[in-house]
């Protein structure tokens, strides 16, 4: 039907995703582990240039753990990127730590690395370093690792990357989840591939990721009885999860051209509008176009984001505004910042447009045809 409600980034499901589920569950491998899974985390390997990964329950799951392996414990300040997800200092506060919000670059819209060089100097002077920085790769585009690996490296700071937004991107030839000393990935329902709920954490050190293995599992030490030692997580991904992962992985270069195709359809018929421009994206990025986000200047186009979102929606199309900054967010209104006007920025005028890879063009045309409308009247 033509006026089929249009999801902002649906599932994309196959009979290959059905037949892996099919096939595991007729296995009887069903949680919490198998076959299935060390199989997905081997190709998630793969796929962030990481030679050890453990599948988890949820992104946050793994951010959590991330930052518990990097020694972040009670009161420790951590950097955080005011543009996310609230799930990115909700993990930080699970972990005990304290975040620091830093605002969004310009030029991709990522934490800010004169603004990380700032807050490392004074820290440095003071003698308290933060315990970690925790990068984001916003909307699929990978933050500026170039500049913020050696910076923190400098100051003996370890980085954690939230990569849940950005499997399949590359900046200056290098994968998402690849950089940092742990990166997190998020197949929850609404990213470029899913589990219907999941997560991984990647790393280059054996040991680490074997003591996240450990954690997840309820720190069950090897034993015939149930023997603890530590307290743990119960963070693991079940098989049968895993086995639509491992198909949706199969299927990620598909659906990374597909989102791709979706997102020059829209530069096209878009970009020429006096006071619409697309989210930036740096010259070196190779963005997964998880979301196609316009920005838009109400004193040349006459209309606000929020005008246009209601208007889709009212038409039963989902959009949604660009993050709302943490700083922003009632939850941390106590919290430090540094800058805020950048992102503060983009929260005003960014939309993010449906941009799912099951977007067909007969959808995305009613789209384009609804915002075009709403423009020129």
């Amino acid at each position: 039907m033509s006026d089929e409600r249009i999801h902002l980034s649906p599932p994309d499901m196959s009979e290959i995703e059905r037949r892996r589920l099919v096939e595991a569950f007729d296995s009887n491998w069903i949680a919490p582990v198998g076959p299935d899974l060390t199989a997905f985390e081997t190709s998630l390997g793969a796929w962030t240039d990481r030679e050890h990964v453990v599948a988890l329950s949820s992104g946050t799951a793994a951010l959590h753990l991330a930052l518990l392996l990097q020694g972040v414990s009670a009161g420790d300040e951590v950097l955080v990127p005011t543009m996310t997800f609230v799930a990115t200092a909700n993990a930080v506060t699970q972990a005990g730590g304290v975040p620091t919000f830093i605002d969004s670059a310009r030029s991709d819209g990522n934490m800010d690395p004169d603004l990380v060089a700032e807050v490392l100097a004074d820290r440095a002077r003071l003698g308290r370093l933060p315990a970690a920085v925790v990068t984001v790769d916003l909307y699929g585009q990978c933050a500026d690792y170039g500049r913020l690996l050696p910076l923190c490296e400098q100051y003996g700071v370890p980085v954690v990357a939230d990569a849940a937004e950005a499997l399949g991107a590359r900046r200056s030839g290098q994968r998402a989840g690849s950089t940092g000393q742990l990166a997190a990935l998020s197949f929850n329902g609404n990213k470029i591939i899913t589990t219907g709920g999941g997560g991984a954490l990647a790393g280059s050190d054996a040991a680490v990721i074997d003591r996240a293995r450990y954690l997840a599992t309820q720190a069950r030490v090897d034993a015939p009885h149930y023997e603890h030692v530590d307290a743990g997580f119960n963070y693991r991904l079940s098989n049968l999860l895993a086995a639509v992962g491992r198909a949706q992985l199969e299927r990620l270069p598909e659906l990374l051209q597909r989102r791709s195709a979706i997102n020059e359809r829209y530069e096209d018929a878009l970009a020429a509008i006096d006071g619409i421009c697309f989210w930036p994206v740096a010259t070196e990025s190779e963005p997964n176009h998880w979301l196609t986000v316009i920005m838009v200047d109400p004193d040349r186009t006459g209309a606000t984001a929020t005008e246009l979102r209601l208007t889709l929606d009212a038409r039963n199309i989902e959009a949604r505004p660009a993050w709302k900054p943490m700083h922003l967010q009632p939850l941390f209104a106590e919290a430090a910042t540094v800058g805020g006007a950048v992102s503060e920025d983009f929260f005003e005028h960014g939309l993010c447009l449906p941009s799912g890879s099951s977007l067909n063009e007969v959808q995305q045309d009613r789209i384009v045809e609804i915002l075009l409308a709403t423009l020129a009247s």
